[in-house]
């Protein structure tokens, strides 16, 4: 069987499994609580321990679900990592109020959504709380103030943010630790290997969570040029060893010196074990630019 390694994200923080299980299509799933528990065992199985949601998802739906399984198998908890965003004010049936979808880290709101993420998890406290996109209003010094307070009434133990850039991240990592960057990554979205996310997060420490490994599909799905040329590499490389394309993505991010946390999303355990599969695959230099180059569209310079 196999059993994903744990990784302890920075200096201080949380310890994580390599690979998070992302719970944001759970709404669409239609899985009763009992589904949903041998799910969340499923992955415990895998040791996939870390199990990444928003406020957001599912129309402010997916956290609750979540939460009527752990109430349904409480002795879960202790045995996982609740990861949660906030900070985004979606339009929704769920949230009236919101006239305009916007970004808000104000203490009010993210105190509030803490609130609502706990009593939706029906958990005491989140593992790591994240401010899910970067807000042009953020005040630094409140939110770093906020997240102490939060912190202190031991209702989240650590924090982080994610699509930040590198100077967004420097600007909140001075006043309070964050612990990652929960960015976007895959083979055609190379950005972050050269826009100096990576060499930040790299150069403190902090490892970043990967989200859309797999482009949302489009590395097996798409007609573009671009798809296209990415999915021939893969399929050739993949076959070659006897490995399915998506364990040969997965290897690919983990083999970068950041330390990357992929996350996967799937409600097949099957699509899951191919993901922890990637712990038990080597990638060599030059594969991994192979694959770099076919999603960069030209030979490196």
């Amino acid at each position: 069987m196999l059993h994903a390694p744990t990784l302890v994200t920075a200096a201080g923080g949380p310890t994580l499994s390599r690979i998070v299980a992302g719970a944001w299509r759970m709404g669409d799933w239609n899985f009763s609580v009992a589904e949903r528990v041998r799910w969340i065992e499923g992955c415990l199985d895998l040791g996939i321990t870390t199990f990444d949601h928003a406020d957001i998802y599912g129309g402010y739906a997916v956290e609750a679900l979540f939460g009527e399984a752990l109430a349904a198998a409480p002795q879960l908890r202790e045995r996982l990592q609740i990861v949660t965003k906030c900070g985004i004010r979606m339009v929704s049936g769920a949230r009236p109020e919101h006239r305009l979808g916007h970004y808000d880290t104000s203490a009010a709101h993210v105190e509030r959504s803490v609130e609502n993420s706990l009593a939706n998890l029906r958990t005491d406290h989140l593992d790591v709380l994240l401010i899910h996109r970067p807000d042009a209003l953020m005040d630094a010094d409140a939110l770093a103030a906020c997240f102490e307070r939060l912190r202190a009434a031991g209702k989240v133990r650590h924090f982080g943010v994610s699509n930040f850039t590198p100077s967004q991240f420097a600007l909140l990592h001075r006043r309070v630790p964050l612990v990652t960057n929960q960015i976007e990554a895959s083979p055609l979205h190379i950005a972050p290997f050269h826009d100096g996310t990576l060499d930040q997060a790299q150069d403190l420490g902090v490892a970043p969570m990967i989200w859309s490994a797999l482009a949302g599909g489009r590395l097996f799905t798409g007609t573009d040029d671009a798809a296209r040329r990415v999915r021939g590499v893969l399929e050739r490389i993949a076959g070659a060893r006897g490995i399915s394309v998506t364990t040969l993505v997965y290897a690919w991010l983990l083999r970068h010196p950041a330390r990357l946390i992929p996350l996967t999303g799937s409600r097949r355990l099957d699509a899951m074990r191919e993901a922890v599969a990637a712990l038990d695959v080597a990638i060599d230099a030059q594969t991994w630019y192979e694959i770099w180059v076919a999603g960069n569209g030209a030979p490196c310079p």
